[in-house]
């Protein structure tokens, strides 16, 4: 069965974007880091590994295809260290249920700009193996330098002045993504999702953040971001409650965001992590106020391998339309796969099969 056609993204059977690192890839890596294999030997064997799985996915039937993150060790820190004025440290470690990340962060250490940046690069390559499929670039959200980074006062002692720069420097990342053929651009970001845990709510209250200015200054910079967007360009967002090695972070419905999201977001649509009751029920759809914005549904956990009942997600679905008009849903897993290097607990070959549940399911449901 096949899918109903659609021209523009988000696609009825859509994708995170990450994919499980194949065993020749994390060893070619492996081998860099060792200084026993040279970087364009590791750059041509990430070539031919993009390429392989570009063309798995187009043989699933998905009309987007993604790089799988082929190139980067995490999800946001890859693409943020390559803003001027941002360096990666070896501080830090994010908790996550019974799994510690290795150490990893970001500094701010001068004045932000978006120039030369290697994603781009990266993209000219997935869009010529994309061919006549529509190449989805992902990058964190803005949000997520100030989320996750520490600001040098020597760079910034004022907040305002960072966050103005911060939003040009994404106007500036897209309009580059544009300019080399990307129309279908995905911004990850998990801070929303931990403005809806009361447990991350009150460690972030405990740092001296206050929350609510938090998602103020962090809409008013995304929207500065997608300001400038051109009119043939898919701008969508993840929301993301932690993915590493199949385990999470936040809980807690879309609730205390949905308001601000899905009424104050300029963006195309939303990619909802629903594949457990940490996420709450559909009710927070009701803020949806405009008949254009997709909501892709996160109804297929990419954290294991077991296939959901295709009936109980086609109920899921059904639900959702309580809120949410069917033509403006969409289906894909809740994450990606592999939101570090590290990958989640589940093979290639169950990773294969969610993604084509995902097509098979969403052909039933739309076509």
């Amino acid at each position: 069965m096949k899918l109903d056609p659609q021209t523009t993204p988000p696609f009825r059977a859509d994708q995170v974007g990450s994919l499980l690192r194949s065993a020749r890839l994390k060893e070619a890596r492996a081998e860099y880091a060792a200084g026993r294999l040279s970087k364009e030997g590791l750059r041509a064997i990430e070539d031919e590994e993009i390429l392989r799985i570009v063309k798995k996915q187009q043989e699933l039937g998905l009309l987007a295809v993604t790089d799988g993150e082929f190139r980067r060790s995490w999800w946001h820190f890859d693409f943020l260290e390559g803003l001027t004025g941002v360096e990666a440290t070896t501080e830090g470690g994010i908790q996550f249920q019974h799994q510690q990340t290795h150490a990893r962060g970001i500094r701010v250490v001068d004045k932000l700009d978006f120039r030369d940046h290697p994603m781009l690069e990266h993209f000219k390559f997935l869009k010529a193996a994309a061919g006549s499929h529509v190449a989805k670039m992902t990058i964190p959200s803005p949000s997520m330098l100030h989320f996750r980074g520490t600001i040098s006062s020597d760079a910034y002692q004022d907040q305002d002045e960072f966050f103005d720069d911060l939003g040009r420097a994404y106007a500036k990342a897209i309009q580059s993504f544009y300019a080399v053929g990307c129309r279908y651009l995905q911004l990850d970001d998990t801070s929303w999702a931990y403005f809806c845990s009361e447990e991350e709510v009150s460690k972030l209250n405990e740092r001296g953040f206050n929350v609510e200015d938090l998602k103020a200054r962090y809409a008013r910079t995304i929207n500065m971001a997608v300001s400038e967007k051109p009119s043939d360009m898919c701008i969508t967002m993840h929301i993301c409650r932690g993915n590493f090695r199949s385990t999470w972070i936040a809980s807690g419905g879309y609730e205390p965001v949905a308001e601000t999201l899905f009424q104050g977001l300029n963006i195309d649509g939303f990619f909802l992590e629903y594949d457990s009751d940490r996420a709450g029920g559909f009710e927070p759809l009701r803020f949806i106020q405009r008949a254009d914005l997709k909501i892709v549904l996160g109804l297929i956990t990419s954290k294991h391998g077991a296939l959901e009942n295709a009936d109980d997600i086609k109920h899921r679905i059904d639900e959702a339309t309580r809120f949410v008009p069917l033509d403006q849903l969409c289906l894909s897993p809740q994450c990606g796969f592999a939101s570090t290097e590290d990958g989640n607990l589940l093979t290639e070959e169950e990773q294969w099969a969610k993604l084509r549940h995902v097509v098979d399911i969403a052909a039933a449901v739309w076509g």
